[in-house]
């Protein structure tokens, strides 16, 4: 291969170069190279930037030629610097084969989980699913390394053909200590196959300085991804055998480092693939385990954005002190009031599902093989946004029946009370409201409770008033009457009054709308989003949209949806209710969040119950909360035996104890006896007493080397007991039914603290309700979730 002449009175080398290589009768390749920014190749180097490498040893063999392997890379920019990171060898095997064959038309290629494009003729790399900025793609065959750089960064195209170009000359001629000048100032030193240094431009040059090696630190240089340290993955599995959309909470960064939803999804989304091919290692190579698939959803950029105008309204009355505090506040907090407003809440409700439904119709659209179920994760304020979504949408059979209603609403041959009745499949209670000469206009002046004095069930009540207030919400454009018909409380029974054969609806939430009295929110059809009373003012309620599929588990991380459903006088949630369309719900949360609310006590007032600690993804609890486990049980039987051993010598000191007290003549041998026994029975429990508290201390003196034992003998039986002895414990917990929220499972599921968390929580407590992107232990148990029904175990 020869180099194209930049300077044929400069070049002479490399015509001599070129020479040699004919007449020895070695053939080089030629190709089309950027080369135009080389200078001269000189045969020697200056003496002085060579001295320090004379005694370096040269291969005893020439070894031929052989082409460099190349890897595609791609742009992303970190935290406070610049990262080239490499693409999957099955993607840079896609990209070069499709580079290789795409002549000079444009080439697309899906790559990462096909969440990415590739244009390859272009060079940029542009995301699927979400909006950002097209970043740069790289062919890479040479690259360098800093004197204080962590890793190796590589060369532009241009940059490394020259190189190469070089290199194989140096190669072929076996002719080292070369040196290419660049027009950039930059020189290239290839002092032999291994050790190749790069010299920047000096910032000035003295005229004392016989070398760039005196004034400037060099890099290191490297040929090929075979001659540099970094991690490359095989590749993602292309199966997808689930799909998850995690909403975020407030403000538009997720994390302490201040990252969006769409790099703490990335981050999460890798620890599950770690998690899959550690935990699910024989399922995947037996075909059974693909990969599950994340995808995040953004709504804070809708609400923020120019469509609303509300940055540019409040920053209008925003004070000018203190300005970096109050625009953090106006960014993230005042998200929490715009939920609570029906105007913003809307918009809110509308981007989430929006959005969600927008990325499964695309994520069908590039997977149309996919079967798998759906999940939904949210965060924070996005989990209450999901709760609220989730407990207003509709099954099948339902938007069935209230397209018909709605139907009728229009038809005035069903204006009647008994077809309506007929219609909705209560005609039997016909007789008893026409018994109390009620139609269909006084009909809609009843409350609950006085349907409910004249013996109709739960389930016909709720059909009727449902109806009624369909009826008066269109005829009155959703005011005006509206307010008439709802006006008092409405009384909620629950599962007590309601017949056997009356179906249990979505909306048996108790929800106190006084100190004394219940209201039924679901008879407002507006979720528990808004009070009644601003709908009974006529003020504007919330349309929750339908989502395009039904869910099947939500998984809420760091969630205040208990506090919200107290502060909404909603006082417990009954125990038959479940979402209309997801069959799941799990509440996770760290110990530490200040945000985290349980759900459980609101389910089960009555029962104090533990939550569900969930597993370290290694296999067993921390050390520190075994620690204070066991700390806590040996002072509580300190405290026992030290408080038995008080009294014991109290009720020796209250008594005679040398002779037993003279028996009076009245008292008869019974009475004698009876004194006998007891006193018997007393030493006896001294005895026993002492036993167990020589059983103690011997538990005490014992206790290091047991520790010792289950800590750093892992495998030992002594650790498989003792871990073993929590395990019914957890078992009989998990048992316990909570309502069918979850289908009768447990709800609230807490994170191990990490040990240096444990010192004091008040300093990790902002971390804690930001911990769970990154969390193993969060992503396991979503794994595990998802696969347990799919019949996978964990290995």
């Amino acid at each position: 291969m020869s180099l194209s002449p930049v300077d044929q009175g400069r070049l002479s080398q490399t015509a001599k170069d070129e020479d040699q290589l004919n007449s020895s009768g070695q053939a080089a390749t030629a190709e089309n190279t950027h080369v135009d920014q080389v200078l001269p190749v000189v045969d020697k180097a200056s003496p002085g930037s060579t001295s320090s490498f004379e005694m370096l040893d040269m291969e005893p063999v020439r070894p031929p030629y052989q082409k460099v392997q190349p890897h595609w890379f791609f742009y992303k920019q970190g935290d406070d610097n610049v990262l080239w990171l490499p693409f999957s060898r099955e993607d840079s095997d896609k990209l070069e084969n499709a580079d290789n064959a795409r002549g000079n038309e444009e080439v697309v290629v899906a790559v990462e989980g096909e969440r990415y494009d590739v244009h390859v003729k272009e060079r940029k790399r542009y995301p699927v699913y979400w909006e950002q900025a097209p970043t740069e793609v790289r062919r890479c065959t040479w690259f360098f390394k800093g004197d204080k750089d962590l890793r190796f960064m590589p060369y532009s195209e241009d940059f490394s053909n020259s190189l190469e170009d070089a290199y194989m000359i140096a190669v072929t001629l076996d002719e080292w200590k070369r040196k290419l000048d660049f027009p950039t100032g930059e020189t290239v030193i290839l002092h032999n196959p291994k050790l190749i240094m790069h010299y920047q431009p000096l910032g000035f040059q003295e005229d004392w300085v016989s070398s760039p090696s005196e004034n400037t630190r060099p890099r290191t240089v490297k040929r090929g991804i075979n001659n540099i340290p970094v991690e490359i993955h095989d590749g993602e599995p292309e199966k997808v055998d689930h799909l998850v959309f995690m909403v975020h909470g407030i403000g538009p960064a997720c994390d302490l480092r201040f990252r969006s939803i769409i790099q703490c999804v990335n981050d999460f989304r890798s620890v599950s693939l770690s998690l899959l091919a550690s935990h699910y290692k024989n399922a995947q190579s037996e075909g059974k385990v693909g990969k599950v698939e994340f995808l995040p959803v953004n709504w804070h950029s809708a609400l923020h954005g120019d469509a609303t105008g509300v940055d540019e309204d409040i920053h209008r009355i925003t004070l000018p002190s203190i300005s970096r505090l109050r625009h953090f506040t106006n960014d993230t907090l005042l998200d929490l009031f715009f939920y609570n407003s029906p105007t913003y809440c809307q918009t809110i409700v509308d981007t989430v599902a929006s959005e969600i439904n927008r990325l499964h119709t695309l994520f069908k659209k590039r997977h149309p093989k996919f079967k798998g179920e759906i999940s939904v994760v949210g965060h924070s304020l996005g989990s209450l946004i999901l709760f609220d979504m989730l407990t207003n949408q509709r099954s099948g059979s339902e938007s069935a029946r209230e397209e018909v209603l709605s139907d009728d609403l229009c038809d005035p041959e069903h204006d009647t009370l008994e077809q309506t009745l007929t219609r909705l499949g209560l005609q039997q209670y016909s007789p008893t409201l026409k018994a109390e000469n009620l139609d269909l206009e006084s009909l809609a002046l009843c409350q609950e409770n006085d349907l409910k004095d004249l013996g109709i069930p739960l389930g016909p009540r709720k059909k009727i008033l449902k109806y009624v207030r369909r009826k008066c919400f269109s005829e009155d454009n959703k005011a005006g009457r509206l307010a008439s018909v709802l006006e008092g409380s409405l009384g909620s029974e629950g599962n007590a009054n309601q017949s056997p054969g009356s179906a249990v609806k979505k909306g048996q939430f108790l929800r106190t709308q006084s100190i004394t009295g219940a209201v039924d929110y679901e008879y407002f059809n507006m979720g528990i989003g808004q009070t009644s009373g601003s709908l009974a003012k006529g003020q504007v309620s919330i349309d929750y949209p339908q989502l395009a599929f039904q869910p099947q588990t939500f998984f809420a991380f760091g969630s205040p949806i208990g506090m919200f459903l107290t502060v909404r006088g909603l006082k417990r949630i009954d125990l038959n209710y479940s979402f209309p369309t997801c069959e799941s719900f799990y509440n996770i949360y760290h110990p530490f969040d200040p945000v985290a609310y349980r759900i459980e006590p609101m389910i089960i007032p009555e029962v104090d119950l533990e939550p569900m600690l969930i597993p370290h993804h290694k296999g067993r609890k921390r050390m520190h909360l075994e620690l204070k486990d066991s700390f806590t049980r040996m002072s509580i039987d300190l405290k026992n035996n030290v408080l038995g051993s008080l009294r014991t010598a109290w009720q020796s000191l209250s008594r005679p104890v040398a002779a037993l007290p003279p028996v009076d003549e009245g008292k008869t041998t019974t009475e004698g006896t009876l004194q006998e026994t007891q006193a018997l029975a007393a030493v006896c429990a001294s005895g026993q007493r002492e036993e167990k508290s020589g059983d103690f201390w011997t538990k005490i003196l014992e206790w290091p080397r047991a520790l010792h034992r289950h800590y750093f003998q892992g495998e030992s039986e002594e650790a498989e007991s003792s871990v073993s002895t929590e395990q019914p414990q957890q078992a009989e917990q998990a048992q316990i039914k909570v309502g069918m929220l979850n289908g009768g499972r447990r709800i609230d599921f807490v994170l191990q603290e990490k040990p240096i968390e444990s010192f004091n929580e008040y300093l990790f407590a902002i971390q804690s309700h930001l911990c769970y992107w990154e969390s193993e232990d969060t992503a396991l148990l979503l794994l595990k979730e998802i696969y347990d029904k799919l019949d996978v175990t964990l290995d």
